[in-house]
């Protein structure tokens, strides 16, 4: 801003002069990682209204898991590709691993109090501000990718309008490898299940959890590793990515592939940061959006298998197949939240796991 006064009461400057100065401005603003806090505040803020920025912008985002995780990864990937798309109009300010100390499920007021601009927010939490967000987390519902790809294609108008109510734009999804149990002993059978005090990541998966006997807790990430350390818990309901990306073998040597869900994430921005771009660029950061969407897919082909391989290589057992008592109880718990959560929700929300029982 200072730059453009100065050039502003300098009408007389050498065009090239002024043209290189400009230039540096823009590069110097196109550098997404070098922002300071700071300036990682004044970057969430920019666009405040609906009229259209003529200069270079950064994006503060978030995600609470590490750049490791599926999660981070598509922040990565989206970073790289909105910069390439928009040469360097729009940079993303990435913070990975909690660094913000914004868990998911806070995430949507967060960018609403301008906190940031927008973030990749585990689906689950959300639910706590509409229950829609809790589909692709419900228990035993989709088993399977293209299960999991169908069911969310016809779920995304529904997500997309619950961002629109509250002043936010869907960049993209990323569907997650499925969840399992890590725990500090093995599950061998349904009668195991008691002797868990778990960490979940939503309201429905801790009460199935209880359902069959086990101390359940819904918590974020990083304070449910807390507690594993603390040993309050002594497992965590979540995929082979995310614990791999934590490192739990460290408390946790054991996983049990239970094909709980098949969850994911939703990437956004606050609508008012994104139309106060022209609308050439708006076109651009769609252009990215879809593109990282893609990758985030491609990449879960391969996912499971290489977490699985990075997770024995670190002394991880994994219990594959699930005992076939541990998935029974677990099927029979889930029940009522399923039936609980449909009656919550809008009718063609409700149809969406109607379809899916009969796949």
């Amino acid at each position: 801003m200072l730059i453009s006064k100065i050039l502003g009461k300098l009408p007389f400057l050498n065009p090239l002069v002024r043209r290189s100065v400009m230039m540096a401005r823009a590069a110097a603003a196109a550098l997404p990682f070098l922002a300071t806090p700071a300036a990682a505040q004044t970057i969430s803020q920019q666009a405040s209204s609906h009229q259209v920025i003529s200069g270079p912008v950064r994006w503060q985002m978030a995600t609470e898991y590490p750049q490791s995780n599926i999660s981070g990864a598509g922040l990565a990937t989206f970073a790289k590709l909105v910069f390439e798309r928009t040469n360097g109009f729009v940079t993303t300010v990435n913070a990975f691993d909690n660094e913000l100390r914004i868990s998911s499920g806070e995430m949507l007021r967060a960018a609403q109090e301008r906190r940031i601009a927008g973030a990749d927010a585990f689906a689950g939490p959300l639910e706590a501000s509409d229950a829609i967000f809790g589909l692709a987390s419900l228990p035993f519902v989709v088993q399977s990718i293209d299960a999991a790809r169908a069911v969310n294609a016809r779920a995304r108008p529904l997500y997309e309008k619950a961002l629109e109510a509250r002043g936010l734009k869907l960049l993209y999804m990323t569907i997650w490898p499925s969840t399992g149990v890590w725990s500090d002993r093995p599950l061998g059978s349904a009668d195991d299940l008691p002797t868990l005090a778990i960490r979940t990541y939503d309201y429905n998966s801790a009460e199935v959890m209880r359902v069959v006997g086990a101390t359940a807790e819904y918590l974020p990430f990083n304070d449910a590793i807390a507690k594993v350390r603390e040993h309050k818990l002594n497992a965590i309901l979540t995929s082979g990515d995310g614990g791999a990306g934590r490192k739990l073998w460290d408390y946790l040597p054991y996983f049990t592939p239970i094909n709980y869900a098949i969850p994911i994430s939703l990437a956004f921005v606050r609508t008012d940061t994104f139309e106060s771009l022209p609308k050439e660029i708006q076109d651009q950061v769609a252009q990215a959006a879809a593109e990282t969407e893609k990758s985030q897919f491609e990449l879960l082909a391969s996912r499971t298998a290489e977490n699985y391989a990075r997770m024995r290589a670190n002394g991880v057992s994994i219990a594959e197949p699930a005992p076939a008592t541990v998935i029974a109880a677990l099927k029979r718990g889930a029940a009522a939240p399923i039936a609980a959560w449909k009656a919550k929700v809008p009718v063609e929300a409700a149809a969406i796991v109607d379809w899916a029982g009969r796949q």
